[in-house]
């Protein structure tokens, strides 16, 4: 469900080149990437570099930009200051050809008017669902917006993945990032306190991107921040994902309710369709009879990590063995949301010209547990004035076989 960049000294070759061929692509309007950054192809190697260009600008005004990072090993992230999305992730696969495997628009317009599936968002205030649009704190109730049936989603309809944020490079010897802001004000979207984010995506040498989270507030408030790709390790717009192979680093997960508000239950997973300890393939018994599976269509679950949150571990391993790429995921959440693309319906086109259908993508959301606020055995997801909030998630490529 659901740091960064300094001086340019290194990239300015770099940068010139990506402005010729700005140029050569006419790109005006609302903008976009260009199609071939979805083909498979070779890759150059070169060094870390940063990139930047306009992407488009927003109805109310605002210019966003497009940030491309690259290291020296075939990678290369494109971010865009609007929802702070990962607009585009190229890793190569086992032959070296590098293809982007993660789901989204190449034009501004469809990720402000069609990204329903929120696309390689950051997404707060609260990331997934909160019960009834409606929490307490210190005795006082907050009504949020529902947008998701009787319940608040992912932070309400005008949450950070609506917002253009600010961005500042950040380039170290071994790696490149970018460091995005955005300061919430008191009563967005019905949550209290002003809240000052800084989310930096950092792109290492080592094939991994590295997210870090931190806020602070003004007035007790809750917070669950997370990234909201969609990958298809075989390529964006290869169909579905039922042959990766997925292992989960836990040994239970939350049931929910009918609108996906979990029960409260701490459920064990073996024995059930939700068991993914040992590597299985996704498509396996997504079709199983189990209610669960029923009331989410699929996977829409929450999982419980093994281990103590707070500390950075596995939490996730995803292989798709025809190309042989491999996706490790780490974290300090205490939960991670299987999600595998069950509400898309052939109604949006990605760049590579396919249109996205049922489980074409799965997202792997690491997370405080769904509804917390309103369950108080879940790890609690308040945060004081004083205190700071600090969560840190690692998508870490390699390629096997």
């Amino acid at each position: 469900m659901h740091g960064i960049f300094a001086s340019r000294r290194n990239t300015v070759v770099a940068v010139v080149i990506g402005s010729i061929a700005l140029i050569l692509t006419a790109n005006l309007g609302l903008g976009g990437a260009a199609n071939s950054s979805t083909r498979s192809s070779g890759c150059s190697r070169g060094d870390l570099g940063i990139e930047k260009r306009r992407f488009g600008v927003t109805p109310d005004g605002e210019t966003v930009h497009l940030y491309k990072l690259s290291n020296g090993h075939c990678m290369q992230v494109k971010i865009i200051t609007y929802g702070g999305i990962i607009q585009s992730l190229r890793v190569p696969n086992r032959e070296g050809r590098s293809r982007n495997v993660v789901l989204g628009f190449d034009n501004l317009g469809d990720y402000v008017t069609n990204n329903s599936p929120y696309f390689g968002a950051i997404i707060g205030r609260y990331a997934n669902r909160i019960a009834g649009g409606q929490f307490t704190l210190d005795g006082v109730t907050y009504d949020l917006p529902k947008n998701n049936g009787p319940n608040t989603l992912h932070g309400g309809p005008k949450g950070f993945h609506t917002k253009v944020w600010k961005a500042e490079e950040v380039v170290h010897d071994n790696s490149v990032g970018l460091r995005l802001h955005y300061t919430s004000p008191n009563g967005e979207q019905g949550f209290p306190g002003r809240l000052r984010t800084k989310v930096t995506y950092t792109l290492t040498e080592h094939n991994s991107l590295r997210m870090r989270y931190r806020a602070t507030t003004n007035k007790p408030t809750v917070v669950n921040l997370t990234n909201h790709s969609y990958f298809n390790l075989a390529g964006e717009g290869s169909g579905t994902i039922y042959n990766h192979k997925l292992r989960l680093n836990a040994d239970h997960y939350t049931p929910v309710d009918p609108t996906l508000i979990p029960t409260g239950e701490i459920a064990p997973v073996e024995g059930t369709p939700f068991d993914f300890r040992e590597p299985k393939r996704i498509g396996a018994r997504i079709r199983h009879d189990h209610p669960q599976i029923l009331v989410g269509r699929g996977y829409d679950h929450n999982y419980v990590l093994n281990g103590d949150s707070g500390r950075l571990r596995h939490a996730a391993w995803v292989n798709e063995p025809r190309s042989g790429r491999v996706l490790q995921i780490l974290t300090t959440e205490p939960g991670v949301q299987f999600y595998s693309g069950n509400f898309l319906d052939g109604t949006l086109v990605g760049p590579s010209g396919n249109v996205y259908r049922m489980s074409d993508g799965f997202a792997l959301e690491t997370q405080h547990y769904p509804d917390s606020p309103n369950q108080r055995h879940f790890p609690s997801t308040v945060l004081r004035p004083g205190g700071e909030y600090r969560s840190t998630t690692v998508f870490r490529f390699s390629v096997e076989g």
